[in-house]
């Protein structure tokens, strides 16, 4: 009696196995296997696009600052942020944000920053021409370097010239250090920069033989 049971327990595992390979053989089954693994493609294939995105502009957490307010329940803590994003082809803002959590007083900051964005000449990898900017008792001289020379530049001037794609600059920090102060200051530099066709024209050449 228990051998014909055993006998009809392995008959019965070696027909549902054949059934399983005879539906995987099956020419509906292999293209609802294939749907299923175009689909996991296209799901990847978004995430990546959605990574691409992402990382279209630079971020650069310039200053993280937190404060305490002291209430009848203990000290209630919020966070403010300054932060620099740029694309590395021209375009560079800052922006200033407030909130209870790290996290969302530096979006803050970003999403302002994006809707703030100004174009930064560059060419052949430096500013067309030596400019100075203020703002308050802070200034900041920025002055164009030739290649191999790299950014010259310490804390948000370094932050807001590598956010903009400038590989060559020469800069001094003058007056209070303030990061904001000096964010502003070297923004109010960036306002000021004539592009590299005006300051060829000024100079009655062309643009290839001030840069080549």
């Amino acid at each position: 009696m228990v051998d014909n049971a055993e006998e009809k327990d392995i008959t019965a595992n070696t027909e549902i196995n054949n059934t399983d390979e005879a539906a995987g053989s099956r020419p509906e089954v292999r293209e609802g296997r294939a749907e299923i693994r175009r689909g996991r493609d296209r799901g990847r294939d978004r995430d990546r696009d959605r990574d691409f995105v992402e990382k279209e502009f630079i971020e650069k957490l310039v200053k993280l600052n937190r404060t305490a307010k002291v209430v009848k329940g203990g000290r209630r803590f919020s966070f403010s942020a300054l932060t620099v994003i740029g694309d590395r082809k021209g375009n560079v803002g800052f922006g200033f944000g407030k909130a209870n959590d790290v996290s969302e007083a530096i979006r803050k900051s970003i999403d302002k920053a994006k809707r703030k964005m100004i174009k930064l000449p560059v060419k052949n990898g430096t500013i067309p021409h030596e400019i100075t900017g203020r703002f308050k008792a802070s200034r900041v001289l920025l002055k164009p370097a030739c290649s191999g020379t790299g950014i010259i530049a310490g804390g948000p001037v370094r932050a807001i010239m590598e956010a903009g794609g400038v590989t060559d600059v020469l800069s001094k920090s003058i007056g209070a250090s303030s990061q904001y102060n000096v964010v502003k200051a070297t923004f109010d530099c960036i306002n000021k920069l004539m592009d590299a066709k005006a300051v060829a024209k000024n100079r009655g050449k062309s643009l290839n033989e001030m840069w080549g």
